[in-house]
């Protein structure tokens, strides 16, 4: 009975954990129409149900593939580029369109007075990111 109710716990918990992280996630998405905006990064508008559907079907082909433990078997040193590729994109899109929406570079450079600087702190920002995603991925994913 203790096993039973333990299980059910767990169950409970990853259940109200996925609610929640899909909930901000959403918000995020909805709130701040950001897949509107990163259409028109994009210069595809028509197409800003195509990035709606790949989220979607992106986060329910990853969620099967990880409760069933489903792996592709192909060499490292060909999937991993492509992989930190599209990882990289992914997450440069999406970091501009939050940007663009939320204005936060124009903002914190006129208050902390580095408009002058401004190029050179997107150039910070974009390095630094690309350092640590490369510490990352060769010093944790070898």
């Amino acid at each position: 009975m203790l096993e039973l109710a333990a299980h059910a716990a767990v169950i409970l918990i990853g259940l109200s954990g996925g609610v929640a992280v899909g909930s901000g996630l959403v918000a995020l998405l909805v709130i701040l129409d950001l897949i509107p905006r990163l259409a028109q990064l994009a210069k595809a508008y028509r197409k800003s149900r195509w990035f709606e559907t790949a989220i979607v079907v992106g986060a329910v082909y990853w969620t099967f593939a990880d409760f069933f433990g489903w792996t592709l078997h192909l060499p490292r040193h060909l999937l991993l580029p492509a992989v930190g590729l599209l990882d990289g994109v992914f997450i440069g899109m999406l970091a501009a369109a939050l940007t663009e929406v939320v204005n936060v570079l124009p903002i914190m450079a006129k208050r902390l007075r580095l408009s002058d600087y401004l190029i050179a702190l997107v150039m910070a920002m974009v390095l630094g990111k690309v350092a640590g995603s490369l510490f990352d991925w060769l010093v944790f994913y070898r």
